[in-house]
């Protein structure tokens, strides 16, 4: 599927598999890296809250997670957003988590990290701190990554200096990507930069010249609301960029929250196949069907109503819902 033939990838949690993550498991000769080891399910959809099916999805990726974490040496932290990092506290809504759960992911591990001190905006800064004095204690080593290049054998991985959450000057702060290379192989990794959107962004993907890249796209969905037309657009551009320098690229993540996604992404395809490339959502270069549920979540509750016992459950306050696994 794609030229590598050291480097093992494996995506673990995307939005093509039912939930919100870009967790993904790589392999060399030389070290074991799991790539953003969290995951999460959107509050509100269309008026309503997560469906069954996204819990049991989350269920299954989360416990997925925890098998990939116990083999891995290394785990990473692009950011501190709860669908990119395990935090430790109980949250059985929305990211199927608990101070547990963290400690079984972080224990004893390399972990490599966004610095929460710079390029951060408040709600992170906070986040980041709480990490560290948490899930941080039970690591074997605990170290800000920003613009630094780790060495493992023949494997080098080479943390990005801090590039936008999206357009240039986003609200939602920064993003740490990663390049894992062993000999002349390279994958890439660019959580969150919607496309990008940055052209500075665009230039740091492209010189790297990895095999394959694994790209956040835009959150077309929220057109209108909290991006510009604009700003999509140029993030179709530049990920059209990507896929004819880039042999294989798997596009994932905010974009498949929309339905329509099938029909932005086309653009892109086109281009990729031009230059004898290929595109895949992770479920796709998994060989597996899109499991879109969170873009499909209003049409769940019509054709798959809930039990009795979810809907009551669903109704109690978010504060005791977070602490009472759902009835699935």
């Amino acid at each position: 599927m794609s030229k590598l033939r050291e480097i093992k990838v494996l995506p673990i949690a995307f939005e093509s598999l039912g939930v919100r993550s870009m967790c993904t498991y790589i392999e060399t000769p030389d070290v074991r890296i799991l790539l953003d080891a969290g995951v999460s399910l959107g509050p509100l959809r269309f008026g309503f809250p997560p469906h069954p099916r996204e819990y049991e999805a989350i269920k299954d990726r989360r416990e997925t997670i925890i098998r990939f974490a116990e083999k891995a040496d290394i785990i990473t932290v692009s950011h501190y957003h709860f669908d990119h990092h395990t935090p430790s506290y109980t949250d059985w809504a929305y990211n199927w988590c608990s101070a547990e759960i963290a400690e079984r992911i972080y224990q004893e591990k390399i972990v490599l990290v966004k610095n929460y001190r710079d390029h951060i905006n408040f709600s992170q800064r906070r986040r980041g701190w709480i990490f560290e004095k948490t899930s941080g204690k039970h690591a074997k080593r605990f170290e800000v990554a920003d613009g630094k290049t780790f060495t493992f054998g023949s494997t080098t991985i080479s943390f990005s200096r801090p590039v936008f959450h999206g357009p240039e000057g986003s609200e939602l702060g920064w993003v740490i990507m990663v390049a894992i290379k062993y000999e002349n192989e390279c994958v890439f990794f660019a959580p969150d930069v919607q496309g990008p959107i940055s052209q500075k962004t665009l230039k740091m993907i492209i010189d790297e010249k990895p095999q394959l890249a694994i790209i956040g796209g835009p959150p077309t969905y929220l057109v209108g609301f909290r991006i510009d037309h604009k700003a999509v657009d140029l993030a179709i551009k530049n990920l059209k960029v990507i896929a004819r320098h880039i042999p294989v690229v798997i596009v994932d993540h905010h974009i498949l929250r929309d339905e329509n996604w099938k029909k932005i992404v086309q653009p892109i395809v086109d281009a990729a196949v031009s230059a004898g490339h290929k595109i895949f959502t992770a479920a796709e270069f998994l060989g597996r069907q899109n499991l879109l549920l969170e873009s499909q979540r209003k049409r769940l509750y019509e054709n798959e109503p809930p039990s009795s016992e979810f809907v009551k459950w669903s109704r109690i306050s978010s504060i005791k819902r977070k602490l009472i696994p759902p009835p699935i």
